[in-house]
């Protein structure tokens, strides 16, 4: 038991300076608002356009990360993975003993000595992998996004309420120091998602 712990300790201390080394400052990438899209006649082309603006926020590294193809999460603006080999584990919260809340308690919590930050949540798990994300492209991404068998039984409706108000979702504009948020903020996220839906829920093609 004293050498599991010991090991859990090196490997939470590795993750921790993992993250910090792959911390950089980076210009904040805005969204555009929904107005932006107004001069595009086309309803179809209006509606593809505007879930590209949302690709912006879907395929960034603060969304990708939780969305890992494999049963291994990602970590920083470099995606690698995360450096304790945890795994997905049952409903996405890690394997028995090694639970993500082990080391993701309920908020952010900074490095002592300043240069990034254990990330938290009171809900931190990875998504299913029915919604992986990682390698697809945003085409595929709209479709999962769009396939009730796929999203959690989500409908467009509860899908704009969950890009809007989802509070998991939303840490991904508050990740903690050393981590570059997502684009735009998620009000203006949430707003995108309702103008995609109200123009037809259209997606990219290829």
């Amino acid at each position: 038991m004293k050498g599991g712990l010991i090991a859990l300790g090196a490997a939470t201390l590795a993750l921790t300076f993992g993250i910090a080394s792959q911390a950089r400052e980076q210009k904040v990438e805005g969204l555009k608002p929904v107005v932006a899209f107004a001069s595009i006649a086309d309803r179809n082309a209006r509606s593809t356009a505007i879930f590209e603006e949302m690709g912006k926020v879907i395929q960034h590294p603060r969304c990708v990360n939780c969305h890992p193809r494999t049963d291994r999460p990602l970590q920083g603006d470099a995606q690698v993975p995360h450096v304790t080999p945890v795994t997905r584990g049952p409903e996405g919260k890690g394997a028995p003993g090694l639970e993500c809340a082990t080391c993701h308690g309920p908020r952010n919590v900074a490095f002592a000595n300043g240069t990034g930050s254990i990330p938290g949540h009171p809900e931190w798990h990875l998504a299913p992998i029915e919604m992986a994300w990682e390698g697809k492209t945003l085409a595929q991404i709209c479709a999962q996004i769009k396939d009730r068998k796929r999203n959690g039984g989500k409908s467009l409706e509860q899908l704009i309420e969950h890009n809007a108000h989802d509070s998991l979702v939303g840490w991904g504009w508050n990740p903690g120091p050393g981590r570059q948020p997502a684009p735009g903020t998620q009000a203006e996220f949430g707003e995108l998602t309702r103008a995609w839906v109200a123009s037809g829920a259209a997606c990219p093609k290829g």
